[in-house]
């Protein structure tokens, strides 16, 4: 898969998870898939992401859409 249609997501709270993150980009498009990055030792989340879409046009609307949020 391309990583033109992959998002970096940062500004995670702590509560956010995959399903939270899948819901709230799922309004763009089709989401193939969502990692949040762990850290290793605490297994906390490091507050920051990945997002990936189907396409690239969902991908760019969605970074339009949810910038600064």
């Amino acid at each position: 898969a391309s990583n033109k249609h992959k998002l970096f997501v940062a500004g995670l709270s702590w509560s956010a998870d995959e399903r939270s993150l899948t819901d709230a980009f799922s309004s763009f498009g089709t989401v193939t898939e969502v990692r949040i990055m762990y850290d290793k030792n605490s297994g906390r989340s490091r507050g920051f992401g990945f997002v990936q879409f189907s396409n690239n046009y969902e991908a760019k609307c969605a970074k339009d859409a949810m910038d600064g949020k």
